[in-house]
């Protein structure tokens, strides 16, 4: 079993180190900054209309009629279920203890830079919608790639979900859950990963509607809950705030966290560090969110774009920030070293919060865990869904099996591979999705330039 497992963990990580290379980076980077300058920043002074729509406060006519199923604030909730979890929990902490406080930085860098990816990877995901073989509406890149793409590109469309059938795994939500679940109260990683696969294989007999129900009842809470504990552990160390922010910044571009080579091979490390746990965190690029945002019950694609931008803010720039800033404030002089994962920020709680800290914590990890586990899930039923289509037995039904069991191994597999099996997933979807994105920005482009000019006529009137 030992030697099984040894050579599981080698093909995991070799898999992620052969995704996470520099062309990776380049394209999820220097992908984002050209859509960036093609749109010239217009879809980031759109964050204030997209908060109109996710409140209700502005929405276009007729989108009761429009296809998809969800509204905007539940398609967002669905998102943002698979993207804020414990990735800003146990994902920070893997950044900070394998790169230092400099990758950080960069985790800023690429979620803002993600967040006008998205606007463009989600618009084109509602542009170009197709059925699924329930006749169900659906969207994501394979959509896109299949309706917007020469048919000598099509292969990339099962590229993406097949990868997607790895990436969009919750092993390590589960590993996670089940790691804090052992240490704090001695309960076995075997039943928390059948607990939990029962538990998530119920909530999928219930379909997308009851996904789209359960986590947006649960985001909005438990967001609050996870952000007002963090608030508190800050506003008692305020006077670290300062020196902490700056030596994010100064190991951003003169790292010293990472031993062991040169000034340059530590700064690539870093810099690739704070990309994969950026692209772990909020997925900009990736091309899972379009598969959440494309169920959207609306006629007008960029409208769902904008909305689209706010999971990597809420994501990374607001809650991530936090978790680091706890992290390195309780640790000071880096004594974090010694722990991995969530069980870090789980000390940083009990160190700056004893007594309650952990318990506060206890409940964001199960909430975080479980929410991503479904939004995780949706997103791998759709890729399943697009490859098999029904055929051969492999129906829903197969599909919730073929999902709980690897919650099960999820729940049984250390640390690092199912860290290094999901990080493999997401590398290679990144691929098809950003080739399509960028291929079909002057869409996007167009589209936006109409919107924008439509919305303020409306509003002058």
């Amino acid at each position: 079993m030992n030697f099984s497992l040894k050579s599981i963990h080698h093909f995991a990580t070799s898999l992620s180190d052969l995704a996470w290379g520099w062309p990776l980076v380049f394209l999820l980077v220097g992908g984002g900054i050209y859509l960036i300058i093609y749109s010239r920043g217009l879809p980031l002074r759109g964050l204030g209309l997209a908060i109109q729509l996710v409140s209700g406060r502005f929405h276009h006519k007729d989108e009761e009629k429009a296809p998809g199923q969800l509204s905007h604030f539940k398609a967002l909730s669905n998102a943002i279920a698979a993207t804020v979890g414990l990735g800003n929990i146990g994902g920070v902490a893997v950044a900070i203890s394998t790169g230092g406080p400099g990758a950080v930085f960069w985790m800023w860098v690429t979620a803002f830079i993600g967040m006008n990816t998205k606007f463009f990877e989600c618009t084109l995901s509602v542009m170009f919608r197709g059925k699924d073989y329930l006749g169900e509406v659906q969207g994501g890149p394979m959509y896109v790639i299949e309706m917007a793409l020469p048919k000598k590109l099509h292969w990339l469309a099962y590229l993406f979900a097949i990868f997607g059938l790895l990436g969009c795994m919750a092993m390590y939500n589960v590993n996670q859950l089940a790691e804090y679940l052992e240490v704090h109260y001695n309960m076995e990683r075997m039943w928390v990963g059948i607990f939990v696969a029962i538990f998530i294989s119920y909530i999928l007999m219930g379909g997308i509607r009851r996904m789209a129900q359960f986590t947006s009842s649960l985001v909005p809470f438990m967001c609050v809950v996870y952000i007002l504990s963090c608030l508190i552990i800050l506003v008692i160390n305020y006077q670290l705030i300062p020196s902490t922010l700056w030596s994010i910044i100064r190991e951003a571009l003169l790292p010293s966290a990472v031993g062991g080579g040169t000034l340059g091979w530590a700064f690539k490390e870093v810099l690739i560090v704070g990309v994969k746990r950026a692209a772990f965190s909020n997925e900009a690029g990736i091309g899972t969110a379009p598969m959440a945002h494309s169920n959207v019950k609306t006629n007008q694609p960029i409208s769902e774009g904008l909305v689209a931008m706010l999971g990597p803010l809420i994501d990374t720039l607001i809650i991530c920030s936090m978790t680091a800033l706890v992290i390195l404030i309780s640790f000071p002089n880096r004594s974090y070293m010694q722990a991995e994962g969530v069980l870090l920020t789980l000390s940083a709680f009990e160190k700056s919060l004893p007594h309650w800290g952990g318990h506060i914590l206890g409940i964001s990890i199960v909430l975080f865990s479980i929410t991503t586990m479904i939004g995780m899930a949706n997103y791998n039923e759709k890729c399943w869904n697009f490859l098999f289509k029904g055929r051969w037995g492999l129906g829903e039904k197969t599909f919730i099996v073929f999902f709980a069991f690897s919650l099960w191994l999820g729940a049984l597999f250390p640390l690092e591979t199912a860290l290094n099996f999901i990080d493999a997933g997401l590398g290679f979807m990144a691929f098809p999705n950003m080739i399509a994105t960028i291929i079909l920005a002057p869409k996007v482009g167009k589209a936006l330039k109409e919107y924008f000019a439509e919305f303020i006529n409306t509003q002058k009137k």
